[in-house]
């Protein structure tokens, strides 16, 4: 049986676009308003990235590193995380979850602890940012034993060779950073030259669902809506952040936002 992430894609596929893939931090700018913000997104987006905050957020760029520092002022914890999945998840029309962070945090409370934790509370994939291949390869499979999808990550400088190790053993879903850059920089490569390294992978292995993520906006995103699957974090970040600035609610402008963002691609 197929896990929720590749029924999404199977779906999306079938309704002839890429996968809207949102990714916002747990706990931004409290548990309650996190939650109303998943929920307020679910409308129009397929899968949720739910990053875990980090006081050393380091693939991440400004906005990301403020969406965690605002968590983390608020006390979010790793058990605050769970509990907004949880709640979310009971939520009938919930999408597939993946969370997302760094190893440290994992590596602290115990990782098969942790993937059984992630299973119970319904997280559907994970994405260790710091964990590569192939010291990944227990972690991916001990994931796998739950149901739980490892995204591996691929970038324009990891060799062929390597490549091919990697997405041979990926499961359902991988990640490829479209630049060298922290998440949130302006794309410094065009979209023609992301979409002409996206079809060298995918010629690698079609069966393999490859979303794109890292500097992608409502003005990039249209062209790049031949992938699989998009994600877009940073700028949802910056917005939660200038709501707040200007005291609006996030709540309502993410949920506009990303209705946006999807009839780009639709």
């Amino acid at each position: 049986m197929l896990n929720p992430i590749s029924l999404t894609f199977k779906k999306t596929k079938k309704e002839k676009r890429p996968a809207l893939l949102t990714y916002t931090v747990a706990g931004d700018n409290s548990k309650k308003k996190s939650l109303e913000i998943l929920k307020s997104i679910s409308d129009y987006a397929d899968i949720l990235e739910i990053g875990f905050p980090h006081n050393a957020p380091t693939a991440d760029g400004p906005q990301i590193q403020n969406s965690s520092y605002r968590a983390l002022k608020r006390g979010i914890k790793l058990k605050d995380v769970f509990q907004i999945v949880k709640e979310y998840k009971k939520n009938k029309y919930a999408k597939p979850c993946i969370l997302m962070g760094y190893y440290q945090m994992v590596y602290r409370y115990g990782e098969k602890k942790f993937i059984r934790k992630c299973k119970q509370v319904g997280v559907n994939g994970l994405i260790i940012v710091d964990l590569p291949w192939p010291e990944n390869k227990e972690f991916a499979r001990t994931c796998k034993k739950n149901s739980i999808t490892f995204v591996q990550l691929l970038s324009p400088t990891t060799s062929k060779e390597r490549m091919k190790k990697i997405i041979a053993s990926s499961h359902d879903m991988i990640y490829y950073i479209s630049m060298l850059s922290t998440t949130g920089g302006k794309l410094k490569v065009s979209p023609r030259k992301i979409l002409e390294n996206y079809n060298k992978i995918k010629k690698i292995n079609k069966s393999k669902n490859l979303v794109i993520g890292f500097g992608i906006t409502n003005k990039t995103i249209g062209a790049l809506k031949k992938a699989d699957g998009l994600v877009v974090g940073s700028l949802l970040c910056k917005e939660i952040e200038k709501s707040l600035k200007k005291r609006q609610n996030p709540v309502i402008k993410l949920n506009k936002m990303v209705k946006g963002l999807r009839k780009k691609i639709s």
